[in-house]
């Protein structure tokens, strides 16, 4: 299973802009589908955005509402979150999760329950 450590978050201006990295060590990232959860005080994990094996099919949240972008770079086993217009409601713990093995590798997966691996978490928070 790789080791997955996110970085980027902290604290940003509701409005503002940031950038969520997770990068995968120990494995070839091209045969991993990638999600990105979050998580705020008091609530359940929810998705946020997922890409695919192949990088050619993301899935989003309806809350996304075109604010953030999910992509991959394979060379630098890392996928990224790009958030913007941040608002206070954003603010969380962002989790990026890896799955290995999807038949259909255009498959990007909403299911928390389809990724075995995870990261440790990026705080987020959004002050108005």
């Amino acid at each position: 299973q790789p080791q997955l450590v996110e970085s980027g978050g902290g604290l940003v201006q509701a409005g503002g802009s940031l950038r969520l990295s997770c990068t995968a060590s120990r494995v070839t990232f091209s045969n991993y589908a990638m999600g990105w959860f979050r998580q705020a005080p008091g609530k359940e994990r929810e998705f946020v955005a997922a890409i695919s094996m192949d990088g050619g099919t993301t899935e989003y949240a309806d809350f996304v509402k075109g604010r953030f972008t999910v992509s991959r770079d394979d060379a630098k086993n890392t996928v990224y979150l790009q958030i913007n217009i941040l608002k206070p409601e954003d603010t969380a713990v962002y989790y990026c999760a890896a799955r290995i093995g999807f038949i259909n590798r255009a498959y990007a997966s909403r299911r928390p329950t389809e990724y075995p691996c995870w990261g440790q978490g990026s705080q987020v928070t959004v002050s108005s």
